[in-house]
């Protein structure tokens, strides 16, 4: 079983093998995140000259406090894919949540611009994220990192998904993405918890790359 072999029988042999894992971990996800940056620095001039056509007024990024290792809150960076006040008008869209749990998610959420659309559906809104990976806020692979307001309406249960880092992709977005429930979403944060190794992330790593070039389950 891939969770048994990472950290062994022995206490002494699965301390080493998960310092072993994080050290690995941590080394892949610099490497890959720095690579990552350099190769769609072009995109990023695009995608940034056309977010602001459509709203000059507006900024490019986009950053929001979330809740990461520990309970430990950082700011996550994206690319602005929504209305500059879309903050203000959650208040009223709250009753339209269309998952249940302590997440919000709108399929046709009215705040979302007509390049937000595009950049959510193929993901490219989050790859500025892959500065939070070299900050070491997050890494490549890992549960999402909450907003703080999701974390107050958390069990204890749904606290153990906040005992990792959390990471840009992970199990639950390639196993249905936005048509999970919460709580599945969180069963599939803990399996990945439980079996992660650096041949689990690349995997899901390599599944992501689908999500990437537009799943219809995004949004």
């Amino acid at each position: 079983m891939e969770g048994a072999s990472l950290y062994g029988t022995h206490p002494l042999e699965r301390k080493k093998s998960k310092r072993s894992y994080l050290m690995m971990k941590r080394a892949m996800d610099i490497i890959m995140a720095f690579i990552g940056l350099v190769c769609i620095s072009p995109a990023f001039i695009v995608i940034a000259i056309i977010i602001k056509m459509e709203d000059p007024k507006g900024s490019i990024f986009f950053h929001q406090v979330r809740i990461g290792k520990h309970e430990k809150p950082f700011k996550m960076f994206k690319f602005r894919s929504m209305v500059s006040n879309a903050e203000e008008l959650l208040e009223d869209l709250l009753a339209k949540n269309e998952i249940n749990g302590a997440m919000f998610k709108m399929k046709e959420d009215p705040r979302i611009t007509r390049i937000g659309k595009f950049i959510r559906r193929t993901s490219i809104d989050e790859l500025p994220q892959l500065w939070n990976v070299i900050r070491g806020d997050m890494s490549l692979v890992g549960p999402r990192p909450p907003l703080p307001r999701e974390v107050e309406e958390y069990t204890n249960y749904d606290k153990l998904r906040l005992k990792v880092t959390p990471g840009c992709t992970g199990l639950w977005q390639i196993s249905g993405r936005n048509e999970l429930s919460f709580h599945e979403m969180v069963q599939l944060d803990l399996l990945y918890i439980k079996k992660r190794s650096v041949l689990y992330d690349i995997k899901i790593i390599l599944k992501t790359v689908r999500v990437l070039l537009g799943s219809k389950d995004a949004y």
